[in-house]
């Protein structure tokens, strides 16, 4: 009990950014649980990650834009696997880790890059206001 009371604390005190990339990075540490608790259960894949070939088994068919869709786009890490990852579970599991934090890398270099875009933009903008531009 006192160690959630000195959890709670520090996290009081945290800042919310410091707030965000502490649960950004928690989610990232246990993303692997994702691979883990359905072959520990026998249950298949994780939840939403079916191709079409499942869903039409689960459902009995599949929706004709996901047919005309579905090759479109190849992932870059089909299967959360690295280039030349092994099998076993601790390997699974680091690949999975790995391209986790692969995207999350992406995905906060894509919004800082838009961030910075829109405020340049947004900073000329009341240059041109304020009769400077």
């Amino acid at each position: 009990m006192i160690e959630m009371r000195n959890i709670r604390k520090r996290l009081q005190n945290m800042q919310t950014h410091n707030k965000l990339w502490f649960g950004i990075g928690l989610l990232a540490l246990l993303s692997p649980l994702g691979i883990l608790l359905p072959s520990l259960f026998n249950s298949g894949g994780a939840w939403g990650e079916w191709g079409l070939a499942d869903l039409e088994r689960m459902v009995g068919f599949a929706p004709e834009g996901m047919k005309h869709s579905s090759d479109l786009w190849n992932a870059p890490m089909p299967d959360y696997a690295l280039p030349g990852q092994g099998t076993g579970r601790l390997s699974e599991s680091l690949g999975y880790l790995l391209t986790g934090i692969v995207g999350i890398a992406v995905t906060v270099a894509a919004a800082y890059g838009i961030a910075k875009a829109l405020a340049g933009k947004s900073a000329k903008e009341k240059d041109v206001r304020n009769g400077h531009g």
